[in-house]
């Protein structure tokens, strides 16, 4: 089995910085993408950036400029570094992994969310 841990959120004032980290753990034979999406209260969840296998990167037009998503030598551990942020971010974040986990099965893995609080 895959888990994901995601850590580094927390409580910063309104243009501030964060950096969150989702560190994979268990076998995998391939990385396919990985990326952070975010919920706030009472709204959906949403895809806030993410990373494929070949380096590709996306970000949501929200966060575009201000976040950065990136990942380790290693391809276990995916950062997101966020800067200035606003009290609009304000959400749970959660790690997603893509994985290929046999030469037969892919995996689509949830981490346990980290809070992320702006303050204005």
């Amino acid at each position: 089995q895959v888990q994901l841990m995601e850590s580094g959120g927390g409580l910063v004032q309104a243009g501030g910085s964060l950096r969150l980290s989702c560190v994979a753990s268990g076998r995998y034979f391939r990385f396919l993408a990985m990326g952070w999406y975010r919920q706030a209260p009472g709204k959906q969840r949403e895809s806030v950036a993410m990373i494929t296998s070949d380096g590709v990167r996306n970000y949501a037009d929200s966060v575009e400029g201000r976040f950065t998503i990136s990942r380790d030598n290693a391809e276990n551990t995916v950062y997101l570094q966020m800067n200035n942020l606003k009290p609009e971010d304000t959400a749970v974040y959660y790690c997603n992994a893509v994985l290929k986990i046999t030469t037969a099965t892919i995996t689509n893995s949830w981490g346990q969310g980290t809070q992320v609080t702006v303050s204005s």
